[in-house]
């Protein structure tokens, strides 16, 4: 997939008030600082286009960037908050599940989960969410750069093991870095691929 264009369209609150149009979308979400940003500006081959920031609930709205004229890369506020109240975090979450439930055109968000540290609990619980409630979805393990390989590596197989306790059929799993590149071009060719409508769609079921 090459990126020709793109352009900011859309931040709000609510589902009901993002883009109105049938063009497919890809989600992104994750812990909070977990690279969501900087993966996004990897993918679409910008530096700044996602904030990147060292606080966590930088993204607090629902961000749709419209690449190619084609397609929404959907840039969601991340889970597990620890310095915001409980308050804002009852209205992410809302926020969360009303997109991931809502928006018939979504044909898949990625989960990002950080490869330098085991699956959290956090993570997990998101991932049989989405199962339940049968969103579709792929899982990008971020940070799992050369420095840091022998360890990605580690929490890989410790992330298939768990998922293949509860699942028939595990999700499509990306290693990537933002820094070096790595699985950059693998998850562009998946999201071409989960895009068109003509591609035969794999569905993950939960057992």
């Amino acid at each position: 997939m090459k990126i020709h264009s793109i352009a900011l369209v859309s931040s709000n609150t609510h589902y009901k008030m993002c883009p109105h149009d049938t063009k497919p979308e890809v989600a992104f979400i994750g812990r909070s600082n977990v690279g969501k940003s900087s993966l996004i500006n990897a993918l679409l081959q910008r530096k700044q286009l996602a904030r990147v920031s060292k606080m966590p609930g930088k993204t607090q709205l629902i961000h749709h960037f419209l690449v190619n004229n084609q397609i929404y890369f959907v840039d969601l506020p991340g889970y597990g908050w620890a310095q915001v109240g409980h308050a804002t975090k009852i209205k992410w979450g809302k926020m969360l599940r009303e997109y991931l439930l809502h928006r018939p055109n979504m044909v898949t968000v990625f989960v990002l989960l950080d490869a330098k540290i085991p699956p959290q609990a956090i993570d997990l619980a998101c991932i049989h969410w989405l199962g339940v409630h049968h969103v579709p979805f792929a899982i990008i393990l971020t940070k799992a750069d050369k420095k840091h390989k022998m360890v990605a590596q580690k929490h890989h197989m410790a992330l298939t093991h768990m998922l293949q306790q509860d699942w028939a059929t595990l999700p499509p799993i990306f290693s990537v870095s933002a820094h070096n590149k790595l699985g950059i071009e693998e998850v562009l060719a998946y999201i071409q691929t989960v895009a068109n409508p003509k591609s035969s769609t794999t569905n993950t079921t939960i057992n």
